[in-house]
């Protein structure tokens, strides 16, 4: 059977937090209707995420094969690198706005915009590289409004292990988390090589140490879309569904 397709819109936000306008890329999904409810996935990189990720098709093809449950896609794209580093890095110029604009700001505008269940086990955030970064910092955050967490190769320093450690309810925050073994010599945006793999592995043990709902997979791949992407079908199939 032909897969059908939903419908991709644009829907401008303005955050007061980081005093400027924000336009979304929203994909609702085939069949779409506001008689029902629909889970949110919150993508940072919210462009690359649609053109080299094809998250939309990935979530169709599981939302027809009655795999995931009925989701709305908001991608959220960033302006520049700079602009991507200020807001998703922990030194960030606009890091802390930013964690507030998505915990504050940006929630109740996709509430009153579209038919969601408005909890925060329906509220998924995932992100590659910085993007994974700022998800799980947000998600640690506001357990209670984001209640799911997908890391693709996340950026890990000391301040990301303390933060998982000292987070006091795991329980509220269910990660799906991945690392390529090829990551171990990734350049930055800021011309910095680093290593992502032994980070990743420390975050790992973090995780398992506090409890957290959790699912770890490590693999071949290196830090580029030719390895998210071939993921995303199995990751969103588990952390999509009931």
């Amino acid at each position: 059977m032909k897969q059908q397709k939903g419908t991709m819109k644009e829907l401008i936000v303005t955050s007061h937090f980081l005093n400027e306008e924000i336009e979304l890329m929203v994909y609702l999904p085939a069949n779409f209707s506001p008689l029902y409810k629909y889970q949110l996935l919150i993508t940072q990189d919210g462009q690359d995420y649609f053109s080299l990720g094809k998250i939309q098709t990935v979530v169709e093809e599981q939302i027809q094969a009655g795999n995931i449950n009925p989701t709305i896609i908001i991608g959220i794209p960033y302006k520049n690198a700079q602009d991507r580093w200020n807001k998703y890095h922990p030194d960030g110029l606009l890091h802390e706005q930013y964690i507030r604009f998505l915990g504050e700001e940006l929630l109740s505008i996709l509430d009153e915009e579209f038919p969601t269940f408005q909890v925060g086990s329906s509220r998924i955030l995932i992100g590659d590289s910085l993007g994974a970064t700022i998800s799980l910092l947000t998600a640690l955050s506001y357990p209670n409004s984001f209640g799911k967490v997908i890391l693709q190769s996340p950026f890990v320093n000391d301040l990301i292990i303390k933060k998982v450690l000292e987070f006091n309810t795991p329980y509220l925050v269910e990660v799906y988390h991945t690392i390529g073994t090829d990551e171990s010599d990734v350049t930055t945006t800021h011309g910095e090589v680093i290593n992502f793999v032994d980070p990743n592995r420390t975050l790992h043990q973090a995780f398992k140490q506090k409890n957290y709902i959790y699912f770890y997979n490590e693999d071949t791949g290196n830090h580029t879309w030719t390895y998210w992407q071939p993921a995303l079908q199995t990751i969103l199939k588990r952390m999509l569904s009931s």
